[in-house]
């Protein structure tokens, strides 16, 4: 017998209850999370659990990127995240000192606050970056995901499943009450963090290593408003000979809320050994970054954790998928942990509606390992590298060898020397920090993501050759795989990002007036398809014009062209020319994206 509960089958067996479901998600985390809310904004019946009791408690990841801010815009929670995140322009000064009371190194305007780059953010995207610590950022995905339709388990574990042609049989234990039953669902979604459980049975391969490196965070509450309000910033990093406990002479000091809440992560030295880390240990490793012998501090938590370098080549097997910091294992450097989560599930979530709706074949799926694993392990070589680039600033100190904490202290001094040597070292810091704006201000690593699979149709053209230096300068195009570009379009009343035209869950045509046969193509596409093909006419006279003339430089194709945009923002395929035969071009180029026959 079969009983039905909230949407969600259970079906009464001898031995215990078999719950039912489309997708399982395990893990609730930014990945997981984010997975529900897309799903249940599609309609796809889902479960997500977690065998905590809640959400993350700490807060690890924090920045968010603009290209995860826009996924955010799609889904209607970017003003729920905005009031609850450190805005953009008070992120932005990064400081190198030696204390935060102490001196300074030098700052980097980062995350595209630097005058010079501040443009090219807003110009990118109708979304800024920010800060928001998960422990904020998490409590507003469940809780936007659940209200859509996910069930939500908590204190629910996974431990295990099988798999057959039809579906996945979870096992999973209520900590609660110590009863193990099953969820059968047609899919499972492996989000469970670092050491996924998920992955491990399904044996993902890697490459790479884990636990490269030690890190302990240290959070903490301390008003210092007075040292770091006029400088505002997330980070400031502290070049500090010595520690009591196992340093390695730098770390940083994050705020987690402006000013009275703060992250420490102090590295020491894995190779020897973990160090036991006290209450009062962590307080003066607090008093001596911060620079203030007698700072009245709180401590609010202590956790050691190993830096990471690994990533999954492969990101699925048949019916079960793992995404997150499931598939790639990286320090904070960057701040592309969470993003890359996030981004990872609005690519694999509208894919999985598609096949559960009868709209794609299954092969479209395959399509996601395809097209993150790339993601994957450029962001985790990416992250690793950035956090190697630190040590060019202790060689450009000349610390980088020093043998005592009081060596180390001369040498960060001897900067200040009015001599050759002095002059060099001034250079040389001021080389070092140039090479970090490939940590802080890594646009087209944000937003410059390029997918190659069976869900991209070639025009048979050659992507075009970057103009400046890829990792740190976005470039749009409408080239077939990347990001669709942002523009400003609307009418003299309203104003719309291209984005805001292209919602999750459909695809979108972009074409000009004398392209509006498109429009009947596409709406005949579409009904022989069972799906909606929506067609965004740019164009004086039109419901959308091109309000600045942006969208004409943009575009890449005559104005009777058209430019497809697949349900995550990504071109699909495009046509130069309007053909003779519109409706069979984009049939062809929607069957080969959706794996479909006809």
């Amino acid at each position: 017998m079969v009983i039905f509960n909230d949407g969600v089958a259970e079906t009464e067996t001898p031995d215990s209850a078999v719950v039912e479901t489309d997708v399982l998600i395990v893990g609730s985390g930014p990945a997981g999370s984010s997975a529900a809310l897309f799903l249940s904004s599609l309609g796809v019946p889902n479960i997500m659990i977690t065998k905590y009791r809640w959400t993350a408690n700490t807060p690890r990841a924090h920045i968010t990127n603009q290209r995860t801010m826009e996924i955010f815009r799609d889904l209607g929670v970017e003003e729920q995240v905005l009031a609850d995140a450190t805005p953009h322009h008070m992120i932005g000064d990064t400081v190198f000192c030696t204390s935060i009371a102490g001196e300074e190194i030098g700052r980097i305007l980062t995350w595209g606050n630097h005058p010079a780059r501040h443009a090219d953010y807003e110009l990118a995207s109708p979304s800024l970056n920010c800060d928001i610590p998960q422990t904020y950022l998490e409590p507003i995905l469940v809780r936007n995901a659940t209200a859509r339709g996910t069930q939500t388990q908590f204190s629910t574990e996974y431990l295990s499943h099988t798999q057959d042609a039809d579906g996945v049989n979870v096992r999973v234990l209520n900590r609660l009450t110590g009863t193990e039953y099953t969820i059968r669902a047609k899919y499972l979604i492996g989000a469970d963090g670092a050491r996924s459980k998920v992955a491990a049975d399904i044996a993902l391969p890697y490459e790479g290593q884990m636990d490269i490196a030690g890190s302990m965070n240290i959070t903490f509450k301390a008003d210092i408003a007075e040292l770091v309000g006029h400088r505002p910033s997330v980070l400031y990093w502290v070049v500090q000979p010595g520690s009591n406990i196992g340093g390695i002479g730098a770390g940083l000091v994050r705020m987690v809320r402006p000013w009275n809440e703060w992250l420490i992560v102090w590295g020491f030295d894995i190779n020897e050994g973990t160090p036991e880390v006290s209450e009062e240990d962590a307080r003066q490793v607090v008093r001596n970054l911060i620079g203030v012998p007698d700072l009245d501090v709180e401590i609010t938590g202590i956790s050691l954790w190993g830096n990471n370098e690994q990533y999954a080549t492969h990101l699925q097997k048949d019916r079960v998928f793992c995404a997150g910091d499931a598939v790639h294992k990286h320090p904070p450097s960057n701040g592309l942990g969470s993003n890359t989560s996030i981004q990872d599930s609005y690519n694999l979530a509208w894919k999985l509606a598609a096949v559960l709706k009868g709209q794609a074949g299954e092969d479209l799926l395959e399509t996601y390992s395809a097209e993150r694993a790339p993601v994957a392990k450029q962001i985790v070589t990416r992250a690793n590298q950035s956090g190697r680039e630190f040590v060019k600033l202790f060689e450009a100190l000349g610390i980088d060898k020093a043998e005592s904490p009081e060596e180390m202290h001369a040498l960060i001094e001897s900067r200040k020397d009015n001599t050759p040597e002095g002059a060099a070292k001034r250079q040389a810091v001021q080389e070092a920090m140039e090479i970090k704006n490939y940590e802080f201000n890594a646009h087209g690593v944000e937003l410059g993501q390029h997918y190659v699979s069976t869900a991209v149709v070639s025009d048979g053209t050659s992507k075009p050759e970057p103009a400046r230096d890829p990792e740190l300068y976005y470039q749009p195009s409408t080239y077939p795989g990347v990001r669709l570009p942002h523009a400003w379009v609307g009418d003299n009343v309203n104003k719309y990002s291209t984005h805001d035209l292209a919602p999750y869950g459909q695809f979108t045509l972009f074409t000009g007036i004398t392209g509006e046969d498109w429009t009947t193509a596409a709406q005949k596409a579409g009904d022989q398809l069972g799906l909606t093909v929506k067609t965004v006419v740019i164009g004086p006279g039109q419901e959308i014009t091109d309000l600045y003339f942006d969208w004409a430089k943009l575009r890449e194709v005559a104005e009777d062209g058209a430019v497809l945009v697949r349900p995550d923002k990504h071109i699909g395929w495009r046509s130069e020319r309007l053909p003779a035969d519109p409706e069979a071009a984009l049939k062809t180029a929607l069957t080969a994206i959706l794996d479909r026959e006809n």
